[in-house]
């Protein structure tokens, strides 16, 4: 089957506008008990698809467990190279690490051993006809690489640069109570 159709089916069983809502001018996101809305810059627009196209790939549904793995996957990927989405990435990846931090570390691993679906570089319109089997076989990595040394020194800086991305407007809101009774 088509990523298209694919895509679609993904839409309609995760309750998503179709094409991802890249045509809506904010989007909403769900974060402990309330539901952010958040502007849908240019960035997020033209990289929706890509995403998206990476929970079909990867089998993951858009819970947090699933949003988890999938930024996971991204960080081992090296998809936090583009700026500025990396600070979508590397918040989500923070934020799963409290909620499913096995679900970040296995999409992490598996990342590891991938071509990063924005890395190949096809476009959007070329994506869509493309069957699943083909990406699958476009993103299997020849090299294998294990969670050696190296790589478990790779996760824990992304989590402590995650915790700080997440974290920094918390810390800035207690900087300013802070400020504000000290006056």
């Amino acid at each position: 089957m088509t990523l298209d159709k694919l895509l679609d089916e993904f839409y309609l069983t995760n309750g998503i506008p179709q094409d991802g809502g890249i045509e809506d001018d904010t989007f909403q996101m769900k974060v402990f008990f309330v539901i952010l809305t958040l502007p849908n810059p240019v960035f997020r627009k033209e990289l929706t698809h890509i995403h998206d196209i990476q929970h079909v790939l990867n089998d993951c549904d858009t819970s947090w467990r699933g949003e988890g793995f999938i930024s996971g996957w991204e960080v081992g990927t090296e998809f936090w190279k583009r700026f500025p989405i990396n600070i979508f990435i590397l918040w989500a990846f923070g934020y799963s690490l409290w909620l499913h931090p096995a679900a970040v570390h296995g999409g992490f691993k598996k990342g590891l051993n991938s071509v990063g679906v924005v890395d190949l570089g096809i476009s959007k319109e070329d994506f869509m006809n493309m069957e699943l089997d083909r990406l699958v076989e476009l993103t299997t990595s020849p090299r294998r690489t294990e969670m050696g040394a190296w790589q478990w020194a790779q996760f824990l800086w992304w989590c402590l640069v995650s915790q700080v991305i997440l974290l920094f407007p918390i810390a800035i809101l207690i900087a300013g109570i802070s400020w504000l009774i000290n006056l």
